[in-house]
């Protein structure tokens, strides 16, 4: 007793702070509140609340609390603090049909009273998840939005129920009636942290990242916590800005430093980010955690593949095989580790049984994307290890999996076409456009006619499919053609008009790259010089333009120690990539480095075997060595490259020079052997 006297002090202060803060009807009115009445009414209502809190929610002092409150609402309807104790009292009591009933009978008294409609757009709202099913209750949706709306329409300045209608409006899928909510909220309370978040939420489901991090960098600046942080950065993660998301991670984790989805997060998108070092710590600890994941053990592999430290990416792979050994995961990463070491051969070996291993009869959704993943990248492995037929025939065994059969066929006429097998190419695309007129086929249908010298009929082509929904594609693709062609300015043409629709970086990107290349096969070096480093302007980690550029400055004998750092830049960036390899060899060549140059076009031959310019290029190092059958080797090499392949990207000059080059070097070596 001594006890429930303390509560009653206590809960009697309560409720006259918050009665005190009620509406004070006009004195003499006819229905006005008996305050005296409300006040001990509520105070018992709160006694009897927590004398259930403190006996597990007792079911005699959960009536009697009711009761209190209930009378306590007789005696003066208009008290909000009544009708949020009620309220939260009834959800917890499992007595939702008796609060509808409760607020309905107010509202026959009074339809006016907007705290009925709250108190029964809250129960409404909490009675939207239908757990028996796991479903949405329509019916209990729609009920909740009606009584907010009309509470709006009454006091459209409440920010709470502004926030609550912007939340349920979203639930229904009414985006645009959602974010008029939470912009309306906004126009009242411009910091208020549930509506900048709901808005941005809103924009996340338009798709309009960029708004919605906007909103929740404005509740983050404001009151930063670890909800809102987190969605920030999740929103970071949508638009591939991962490094941003790992800085809004670091400052959510200050806020909750043991919360392990935060510290995963983090060391995700520092992964993603290329952060290696900073990633490699956080999982590090994460292993020390959790000595039995193989998932971290697995990071812990490609982060040390991404370092090319081969060595520690093979340990971590192994203790991953250990705690997990038939982990697809784990088999995957041991052919990234295989190809990345330029294994090809053995990568393609491990891929190919861990396909064979997973065939089945029949597959699941989630079963049938995994497959035409794994498919995928095996024809990738037999394409740039220009084993071509096999190529076709992994992507073939797509088809069946994938709804999107075009782009399977998009991809199969591009193996056809890196072959130099150009009528098999355009068979394949001419047989799949009786099927579909899809505008993808169109252009692989006019590129197949441009590499077999059909510039006319392939222009004609391109330009039909002008039509204001894909211009911006078509447009590159018919200055591809025009290149092929040397149509100079045609192809100028185009990428002007291109450069009118580009609006994004990576578009304009894409149209200064191609004039670049434009210009430097017209032999116009400052032009192209100028639109390579326009590219790098807007984006200095391009690979393909740094080693563009590079390679352009070494074939000028000029700037050589900058061609070095830029072709290296990109090697770092793409460290298996042929072209690159033979860039930096020709950066190597012009300063002189004969035995560096040797190396590295030997390694690029391994990646890009036919390639006429890297024989070229090897055969031009080996007569400086002296190796003169090794260079005539490697010039006819080269020229049985041209003449393999499409006639509409040769350069004349190009192929003459080899030609002059061979000529000389069997002349001298028919000198030296007489001697």
């Amino acid at each position: 007793m001594i006890r429930s006297a303390k509560v009653f002090a206590s809960v009697v202060a309560i409720g006259c702070a918050c009665f005190a803060q009620g509406q004070q009807p006009p004195a003499g009115t006819a229905n006005a509140p008996d305050k005296a009445s409300a006040y001990y009414n509520f105070a018992m209502g709160r006694l009897y609340e927590e004398l259930a809190d403190s006996q597990a929610n007792d079911r005699d002092y959960v009536a009697q609390a009711i009761k209190y409150f209930q009378e306590a609402l007789k005696a003066d309807p208009s008290a909000d603090a009544i009708f949020e104790e009620l309220t939260d009292l009834y959800v917890r009591a499992g007595r939702l049909s008796d609060a509808v009933t409760q607020a309905e009978d107010i509202l026959k008294q009074n339809p006016d009273n907007l705290q009925a409609r709250r108190m029964l757009g809250r129960i409404y709202a909490r009675s939207i998840p239908d757990s028996a099913r796991g479903s949405i209750n329509e019916a209990n949706l729609r009920n909740a939005i009606a009584q907010f709306e009309k509470v709006i329409e009454k006091d459209p300045k409440d920010v709470e129920s502004l926030v609550m209608l912007g939340r349920l409006y979203k639930v229904s899928n009414k985006s645009p009636e959602a974010e008029k909510a939470y912009e309306q909220a906004l126009k009242v309370d411009p910091d208020n942290e549930e509506a900048l978040t709901g808005l941005a939420m809103v924009y996340a489901d338009l798709g309009d990242t960029k708004r919605a991090i906007e909103k929740l960098k404005a509740a983050t600046d404001k009151a930063p916590n670890e909800r809102t942080l987190a969605a920030l950065a999740s929103a970071y993660e949508q638009m591939q800005d991962f490094k941003s998301a790992a800085e809004v991670l670091k400052r959510a984790m200050e806020a909750a430093p043991d919360n392990g989805r935060l510290v995963r997060g983090l060391a995700n998108d520092l992964f993603l980010s290329e952060q290696f070092d900073e990633a490699l710590k956080v999982y590090e600890q994460i292993a020390k955690e959790e000595p039995r994941d193989p998932g971290t053990r697995l990071r812990i592999a490609e982060i040390y593949r991404g370092k090319r430290d081969f060595a520690k990416a093979q340990e971590a792979l192994n203790r991953a095989k250990t705690l997990s050994s038939d982990s697809m995961d784990v088999r995957y990463e041991e052919v990234n580790l295989l190809q990345a070491q330029g294994k090809t051969p053995e990568a393609i070996a491990a891929l190919k049984k861990l396909v064979d291993e997973t065939t089945k009869k029949s597959y699941t959704p989630p079963e049938s994307a995994n497959r035409a993943m794994l498919l995928d990248r095996l024809g990738s492995l037999y394409l740039g290890n220009e084993q071509y037929p096999l190529a076709v025939e992994a992507y073939r065994q797509i088809a069946p999996l994938t709804k999107d059969g075009i782009a399977v066929t998009v991809q199969i006429v591009e193996t056809y076409r890196a072959a130099k097998d150009f009528e098999s190419a355009q068979r394949e695309v001419e047989t799949a456009l009786k099927k579909s007129q899809d505008v993808r086929l169109k252009i692989e249908h006019a590129s197949v006619l441009a590499d077999r010298g059909k510039i006319d009929e392939a222009a004609t082509e391109i330009r039909s499919l002008m039509n204001g929904e894909n211009d911006l594609k078509v447009l590159f693709s018919l200055a591809q053609i025009l290149e092929k062609g040397k149509r100079w300015n045609e192809m100028a043409a185009a990428l002007d008009q291109a450069e009118k629709l580009a609006k994004s970086h990576e578009e304009q990107e894409s149209v200064y790259f191609m004039r670049g290349a434009m210009y430097e096969r017209q032999k116009k070096f400052e032009p192209a010089e100028a639109e390579f480093r326009k590219v790098l302007a807007l984006n200095p980690e391009s690979a393909s333009a740094l080693n563009y550029l590079g390679y352009m400055l070494a074939d000028h004998d000029i700037k050589l120690d900058e061609a070095n750092t830029m072709v290296k830049k990109a090697l770092e960036l793409d460290p298996d990539n042929g072209a690159y390899l033979d860039s930096l060899a020709w950066v190597y060549y012009r300063q002189g480095k004969f035995s560096e140059a040797q190396g590295l076009l030997e390694h690029a031959l391994e990646k890009i075997k036919t390639d006429p310019t890297v024989h070229d290029h090897l055969g031009d190092v080996y007569i400086k060595l002296g190796k003169t059958k090794e260079a005539i080797t490697q010039w006819q090499a080269s020229l049985n490259g041209f003449e393999s392949g499409s006639q509409a990207e040769v350069d004349p000059d190009e192929m003459a020079s080899v030609s002059r080059k061979l000529e000389n070097a069997r002349v001298k070596l028919a000198k030296e052997s007489h001697k």
